[in-house]
């Protein structure tokens, strides 16, 4: 799933102010050299909005021709009762609690929400003229979604190609890559990691117990053993 993408091209990146999608937002600029960046970050009611400041400060030092952050406050009332991410009646789970059932597709999995919001970016970019769209889908280390995967991806591809004047194309690099891999291409490409958040709980500081947080900090400790 790896696409090289031509120097000076134009693309949209979604932006979620995490490890992943920040990373992904440097990568396409420093790694594949992509001059016009246009990010797209979405408010869909999630617990962990903090993100979003994260998400503009990376564009802001990304130097992005454009970075919109959309309000998508009416889907968490659409989805209401279905996911510990938008519904503060239900609790974000510790990761060590998940049974393996709930690993497949944990209480934290926004129903559809990725697709909802690719199309969005699908929208965007074919009204700039822009073809690629890049998404910051990784392969969770610990628990998984299914609207993270390689097969999703190419068949929303799939979906796409049936435009018939304007097709835009999701590309996804580090779709099957475990987390500490992804930071490992961020350290090298110097990505401040101070300026994400990946809380689930969206306190003022990270639980440190949630699926996100501990994905994270596992991360952050495998890359330093790879880098010994």
């Amino acid at each position: 799933m790896r696409h090289k993408t031509a120097k000076g091209k134009s693309a949209v990146v979604l932006l979620s102010g995490g490890v992943d999608s920040v990373t992904l937002l440097h990568y396409v600029g420093k790694r594949l050299h992509v001059n016009n960046i246009y990010a797209l970050s979405f408010f869909y009611g999630q617990k962990h909005s903090r993100e979003l400041d994260m998400a503009k400060w990376q564009a802001k030092a990304a130097q992005v021709i454009e970075h919109r952050v959309m309000d998508l406050s009416f889907f968490s009332k659409l989805i209401s009762g279905s996911s510990a991410l938008t519904d503060q009646l239900i609790p974000v789970p510790n990761l060590e609690n998940l049974t393996e059932k709930q690993k497949r597709q944990p209480p934290t999995y926004v129903p559809n929400r990725n697709m909802v919001l690719l199309s969005l970016a699908a929208a965007y970019a074919e009204a700039r003229g822009v073809r690629d769209i890049f998404y910051g889908a990784q392969a969770q280390d610990e628990y998984g979604y299914w609207d993270c995967t390689v097969d999703f991806v190419w068949k929303i591809n799939d979906v796409l190609r049936l435009n018939r004047c304007k097709a835009v194309r999701v590309i996804a690099p580090f779709v099957g890559m475990r987390k500490a891999a992804v930071v490992k291409i961020g350290m090298k490409l110097g990505v401040n990691y101070v300026h994400t958040w990946s809380c689930y709980r969206g306190g003022r500081t990270p639980c440190g117990r949630c699926p996100s947080c501990v994905e994270r900090i596992k991360a952050f400790i495998e890359w330093k053993e790879i880098k010994k």
